[in-house]
C-alpha cells in the first residue's frame, strides 16, 4: 500500500518455539479513520492483508468472538454515505456480510438516529450474545452473534438520561463489560454520564460511581456524570475492575460499586485507554497523557505502564519503543491484550502506528507505520 508500511516482523526465539509446537495463530485486527488493517502472526512473522476492508470508513469497534466452532469478526463501520452498520465474518476476515436491514438503529418512537457503534462485546456467559454499545448513549442486546440486535430500553429509559451531557468526542455507551459466573451482570459506561450496573440482565441500572471524581463539574463527586474513558475487568478477580477516568485512574474490588484512586506512581492520571492482562491477575495497563488540554503522551514520551500489584505501584514500558519526542494519542480502545501464553499486548495511536509485545510488554515491536488514525485495536488467538 503506498503511504503505509506494514511489516512483516518476527517476534522473539521463545515466541517462536510455542507457536510452532501448537500452530498458534494470533489475529490482531486496526480499526482506522479509513478503513480496516488485519494482520496475522504465524510462527513468530507478522503479515497483514495486502488492502484494508470498508475502504474509507471509519471502524471505531472490532470485536474478535472465538466462543464458537468458527471464530467470527464483528467491524462497527461508518461510511459518510450510507451511514453506520455493523457487518461480520465468518472466515478470519476475508469476506464480509452486511444484514439486509441495519443490525442497529433506534426505534422510532425514540426520536434518534444512530451516529456510530463504539462497542462491540461478545458476553462472557452466553454463547450467541454480543452487545453493542452506541452514539448516542445506547446498549444493544443480540441473540444471534451480531446479526440482529434489539435496544435495552430500561437503560434508554433511565431516569437520569435527561441530564447526561456529551464529552468532546460526543456521547457515547464505548464500555461493556459482562461476568462469566453470572449472565445478568452487565456493566456499561458512557461518556460522560459514568458507569452503570445492571445486576437483572438490563431490567434495572444503578449509577456506579462513587469515589470517581469529575473535577469539571461543581461537585467533583456526583452520582453520575463522571467522564470515564476506558474499563479493563481483572482476569483473575473479576469484581476487579481498573478504570481510565478523564483525571484519574483507578479499581475497583466490588464490581464498581466503589472505586479506590490507584494513580499515584504515574507520570499523569489523564489518559483514554485501558487494558487487564488476559489471564495474570492484578496486572493492568495504561497509556498516560499530558493533560485534557494537551493530548500528548506524558513527558513526550512513548510509555506504556503496567501494574502487577492492582495499582498499588507502576513500571513504565519502554524497550522497543520509540526514544525520541513522541506525539502519537492512543484512543479508549485502542490499547487491548490477547490471550496468547504469553500475552500479546497492543496499542496503535493516532499518529498511525501499531506496537505489538509478545511477553507481556516487556519489549516492543512496531507492526504498521503511516496508517490513518487508529480508532480501535483488537487481537486473539483464532488458530
Amino acid at each position: 500500500m503506498a503511504g503505509c508500511r506494514l511489516a512483516g516482523v518476527r517476534d522473539n526465539e521463545v515466541e517462536d518455539t510455542v507457536e510452532e509446537s501448537g500452530m498458534t495463530e494470533v489475529l490482531l485486527a486496526v480499526g482506522t479513520r479509513k478503513g480496516l488493517f488485519i494482520g496475522r502472526r504465524r510462527a513468530g512473522t507478522w503479515e497483514f492483508d495486502a488492502s484494508p476492508y470498508f475502504n474509507a470508513q471509519a471502524i471505531y469497534s472490532v470485536a474478535i468472538d472465538t466462543r464458537g466452532e468458527r471464530p467470527r469478526l464483528l467491524a462497527g463501520g461508518d461510511s459518510a454515505h450510507w451511514g453506520p452498520s455493523v457487518f461480520h465474518s465468518d472466515d478470519l476476515g476475508r469476506t464480509w456480510t452486511e444484514p439486509a436491514t441495519p443490525a442497529v438503529r433506534f426505534p422510532q418512537d425514540t426520536e434518534a438516529s444512530l451516529e456510530r457503534v463504539w462497542q462491540l462485546h461478545p458476553a462472557a456467559a452466553e454463547p450467541d450474545v454480543v452487545y453493542a454499545g452506541t452514539e448516542p448513549a445506547a446498549l444493544y442486546r443480540s441473540e444471534d452473534r451480531g446479526e440482529t440486535f434489539e435496544l435495552v430500553r430500561p437503560l434508554w429509559e433511565h431516569p437520569t438520561r435527561s441530564k447526561w451531557v456529551p464529552g468532546g468526542g460526543g456521547e457515547g455507551l464505548h464500555t461493556v463489560l459482562t461476568d462469566r459466573r453470572d449472565p445478568n451482570a452487565v456493566t456499561v459506561a458512557v461518556s460522560t454520564a459514568g458507569v452503570f450496573r445492571s445486576t437483572d440482565g438490563g431490567a434495572s441500572w444503578e449509577p456506579s460511581n462513587s469515589g470517581v471524581s469529575a473535577v469539571f463539574l461543581p461537585d467533583p463527586h456526583p452520582e453520575f456524570g463522571q467522564c470515564v474513558h476506558k474499563i479493563a475487568q481483572d482476569a483473575a478477580t473479576p469484581d476487579r475492575l481498573y478504570l481510565q477516568n478523564h483525571w484519574g485512574v483507578y479499581r475497583s474490588d466490588d464490581t464498581g460499586r466503589s472505586w479506590t484512586d490507584i494513580g499515584a506512581g504515574l507520570p499523569s492520571t489523564f489518559g483514554f485507554a485501558a487494558a487487564a492482562h488476559p489471564t495474570r491477575g492484578d496486572t493492568a495497563y495504561v497509556f498516560p497523557i499530558n493533560a485534557d488540554a494537551d493530548r500528548v503522551p506524558a513527558g513526550h514520551r512513548c510509555r506504556v505502564f503496567r501494574t502487577a500489584d492492582a495499582g498499588a505501584s507502576w513500571e513504565p514500558l519502554t524497550a522497543g519503543l520509540p526514544q525520541e519526542d513522541h506525539y502519537g494519542t492512543v484512543l479508549r480502545d485502542a490499547m487491548c491484550t490477547d490471550d496468547a501464553d504469553p500475552a500479546g499486548v497492543y496499542f496503535g495511536n493516532r499518529n498511525g502506528e501499531v506496537f505489538a509485545s509478545a511477553d507481556d510488554g516487556d519489549s516492543w515491536r512496531q507492526l504498521a507505520s503511516h496508517l490513518p488514525d487508529v480508532l480501535c485495536v483488537r487481537a486473539a488467538v483464532v488458530g
